[in-house]
């Protein structure tokens, strides 16, 4: 301890003198502060609204049946609770890729690297996974070309190279200008928003049985209310909500960011689930009593709300629904392919990627290298993950595991910096942060075993491109973020071995008796929330910035010395 104090000392006598081991200055003036409140709103809800409306409805009914309604519940709650620890980081730190960086930030390399490549994973393979979702439902049309694009669980060859245009086209948009994808999207976004509550509306009016949530079909929660926590990770509930960060991702550009990130990711979260419900609702009460015979985790439908709107006569809806499966798809996969290039722009500037992927080009204020990276990397995943289902799985997972750094950045940045300014700072937060730890393992182990050990595993493929970056560093200065990334590598290890040992219901081996697993969960959670926030320190990469965004305000206020300071949101 006394040499892991002693290396700590040495990095402040750095700081002190303006050295810094890390990746230089972390800001790009190329990006441009065009954004509001409004262009970010619909950021989050063009990111949450896309391909999970179109099947999330029926995977949760398959899941969980009538209960399905509580999954959305229980995600959304989830992701608000995570989001509001975000909402105070992403007012500190308004810069482009922000999700990469805050754990940079509280814990240096190694748990900041874990966190953002998770991060990247969940998000850049939502781009595939976008246009995978318009190809299958392009699928179920009356033509025999198009049946020949999906077998009934993975993409053919022709869909492949389908879905691989719909891919470059969600490049093609962003190449040019974030003003040209700011008015793309806000268009988009708004037809994205009509026409799921118009699909809600329509097939509750055309055929509303309420007898299939009766007994004869298994009751409310017919596979127990496990199916309905296990709904919440894999049924694409965690993706559809994951859009909420993509307003943070894009803080570089926005114009106030301590007044509209919190508006933005809320009000993102808020509108999605009053339409997710309305859709599950109007789902569940449409499916046709001959369907169920069998259960509801029988149901297969192609093209779930297109299918249900030809059996009740609603032909124009299904031909509604055909073409927003490529539109809403379309627009979360442009939002995508922004964030996630903002986003390997962050991770270049934490010093884990080389320099060229941290250009911007000055004329568009786009990372023109960073998308093209996102591209390769999205050919990639769309050959190896062909249907949506099983995209969203490891989406679902893989967020969560980058959600685990937010609430424990958070009060480690109050801790190591509490006189930074901070746009957005709720109160409330000391107990919001260990209760959106809790959420977040819950989801994870409720993913069940062996998804949760694989998309560890995918985590740790990531490793050897932190280690070619930081192990060729001095001791003395690699020590102490080994140290204080410990907790993050540790706490994988134990919940992989949780949910392999966990309740069968989970699918684990039983060795932990149902309700005590859950709350073996929340006491793994609250000991490594203590741990991850008392590992944070002042890191190289977290002094620089502070320094650069002192700066940055000093010289804001000497243009304009008339400028008041932004009032700080602090209600409870």
């Amino acid at each position: 301890m006394a040499r892991f104090v002693s290396c700590r000392g040495e990095y402040r006598e750095k700081e002190i003198r303006g050295l810094s081991t890390e990746q230089g200055s972390h800001s790009n003036s190329n990006y441009r502060r065009t954004l509001g409140t409004t262009a970010l709103t619909a950021v989050g809800l063009g990111s949450i609204i896309g391909s999970g409306w179109l099947f999330g409805a029926e995977r949760a009914a398959v899941l969980a049946g009538p209960a399905a309604i509580f999954a959305w519940v229980i995600g959304a709650i989830v992701a608000l609770t995570i989001a509001l620890t975000y909402t105070e980081l992403g007012s500190m730190f308004p810069k482009a890729g922000g999700m990469v960086r805050y754990g940079q930030y509280s814990h240096g390399s190694l748990a900041g690297y874990m966190a953002a490549w998770a991060n990247w994973i969940a998000i850049v393979s939502v781009i595939p996974g976008e246009a995978t979702a318009s190809i299958q439902y392009m699928s179920s049309w009356k033509f025999d070309w198009a049946g020949k694009l999906f077998d009934g669980k993975e993409l053919t060859g022709t869909g492949l190279a389908a879905a691989s245009v719909l891919v470059v086209f969600y490049f093609f948009l962003n190449w040019f200008a974030i003003t040209l994808f700011a008015k793309t999207n806000n268009a988009i976004t708004v037809f994205k928003v009509v026409v799921p509550a118009l699909t809600a509306g329509a097939l509750i009016f055309a055929h509303f049985d309420t007898s299939n949530v009766g007994s004869q079909h298994g009751g409310f929660a017919p596979n127990g209310w496990s199916a309905v926590f296990s709904a919440v990770a894999v049924a694409g509930i965690v993706w559809a909500f994951n859009g909420f960060q993509s307003p943070l991702n894009m803080a570089g550009e926005a114009r106030n960011p301590g007044k509209s990130l919190p508006k933005a990711v809320v009000g993102s979260i808020l509108i999605a689930l009053v339409i997710y419900i309305a859709l599950q609702v109007a789902f569940l009460m449409a499916v046709p009593a001959a369907d169920l015979s069998g259960g509801w985790n029988t149901l297969a439908y192609k093209s779930p709300l297109a299918d249900l709107s030809i059996t009740w006569g609603l032909n124009w809806l299904a031909l509604l629904l055909y073409a927003d499966a490529f539109i809403s798809p379309s627009g979360t996969g442009m939002i995508y392919a922004a964030t996630t290039s903002r986003m390997i722009n962050g991770v270049q500037e934490n010093g884990h990627l080389p320099k060229v992927f941290g250009k911007v080009d000055p004329k568009t204020g786009v990372p023109k290298p960073a998308l093209l990276l996102n591209l390769v990397i999205s050919f990639i995943f769309l050959a190896v993950f062909r249907g949506w289902g099983s995209i969203a799985e490891i989406v679902g997972v893989a967020t969560v595991i980058s959600y685990i750094t937010g609430p424990v950045a958070v009060m480690s940045l109050r801790r190591l910096s509490p006189d930074m300014k901070r746009p957005v700072k709720l109160k409330a937060m000391p107990v919001i942060a260990p209760i959106a730890m809790i959420f977040g393992s819950l989801v994870m182990y409720w993913a069940r075993w062996p998804l949760t050990g694989k998309v560890i595993f995918i985590m740790a493929i990531g490793l050897p491109i932190w280690a070619w970056y930081e192990l060729r560093k001095p001791w003395a200065e690699l020590k102490p973020h080994l140290m204080a990334g410990a907790w993050m590598v540790t706490y994988l290890l134990v919940m992989a071995f949780v949910s392999w040992a966990g309740g069968t219901e989970f699918g684990g081996k039983g060795y932990l008796a149902q309700g005590w697993d859950i709350v073996v969960v929340v006491m793994i959670a609250l000991v490594f929330y203590a741990w991850g926030v008392r590992s944070a320190w002042r890191n190289p990469t977290l002094v620089a910035t502070e320094k650069e965004l002192a700066a940055a305000e000093a010289a804001a206020g000497s243009a304009d010395p008339e400028a008041s300071s932004e009032p700080s949101l602090s209600k409870s």
